[in-house]
C-alpha cells in the first residue's frame, strides 16, 4: 500500500473509500518506469490507461501541419496525464505524452476503471469530480488564451504552478503559453528588471 499512498491520498480529498474498495482498485493498478522522451500516447493509437504521475513529470503536445509542436498539457506528481479525449472515448489518440524527466507512473486500463465505477460508486464519484475540474481549467485556460497577454499567462502559471515553472524546459513553457522560447526569455527578463 505504501507505493499508492500519494493516489489514495489524491483520493481521500474528494472521497472515501472502505478498505474492501481500495484493496480492489490497487489489484488493478499497474506500475511502469518511464524514461525522458519517452512517449505513453500517441497519434493514432487508442489511449488505453489513465496515468497517475508518482514521480516525474510529462506533456501532452500535437504537431500541426507546418511541423510545429503545441504543449496542451503540464503535469507532474499527484496529477494524471493521459490523451483524455482517446482515453474517455476509446478512439484513436491526437496527442503525444511524453516524460520530460524519468519518471514513475500508475496505469489503470479503461476496463478495469469502469468496471470498478460501476461497482464503487465513491470511485466513479472522484473521478466525475477530477473529470470536471480538469474540464473547468481548460475552459479558464482557453479563456486566459483569448484575454490575457503572454505575460500575464505566464505570471498565472507561475503562481498556481510555481514547481512547473522553474522544473520544465522553457521551450516547453513557450509552446504551453503559444509563444517562442525567445519571447518568454524576453518575458522573464522584463519580470526580473521589475523586481
Amino acid at each position: 500500500m505504501d507505493l499508492y499512498v500519494n493516489l489514495l491520498g489524491n483520493i481521500k480529498k474528494y472521497v472515501t473509500l472502505t478498505a474492501g474498495e481500495t484493496e480492489r482498485l490497487t489489484s488493478i493498478i499497474r506500475t511502469k518506469s518511464i524514461k525522458k522522451r519517452e512517449l505513453i500516447d500517441q497519434p493514432d493509437h487508442v489511449c488505453k490507461y489513465r496515468n497517475y504521475i508518482e514521480k516525474g513529470a510529462f506533456r501532452s503536445f500535437f504537431i500541426d501541419r507546418e511541423g510545429k509542436e503545441h504543449t496542451v498539457q503540464i503535469a507532474i506528481e499527484d496529477h494524471f496525464t493521459s490523451d483524455f479525449y482517446s482515453y474517455i472515448t476509446q478512439t484513436p489518440a491526437t496527442l503525444f505524452v511524453e516524460a520530460l524527466e524519468d519518471s514513475i507512473i500508475l496505469q489503470m486500463t479503461y476496463q478495469d476503471i469502469e468496471g470498478l465505477c460501476r461497482d464503487i460508486h465513491a470511485l466513479s464519484e472522484y473521478f466525475r469530480i477530477t473529470t470536471e475540474r480538469a474540464f473547468a481549467f481548460s475552459r479558464k485556460r482557453a479563456l486566459s488564451n483569448l484575454s490575457m497577454t503572454a505575460e500575464e499567462r505566464f505570471l498565472e502559471l507561475e503562481q498556481r504552478y510555481p514547481k512547473i515553472v522553474y522544473r520544465v524546459p522553457q521551450k516547453v513553457i513557450a509552446s504551453y503559453l503559444g509563444i517562442t522560447p525567445e519571447f518568454m526569455s524576453k518575458i522573464r527578463k522584463n519580470l526580473t528588471l521589475k523586481t
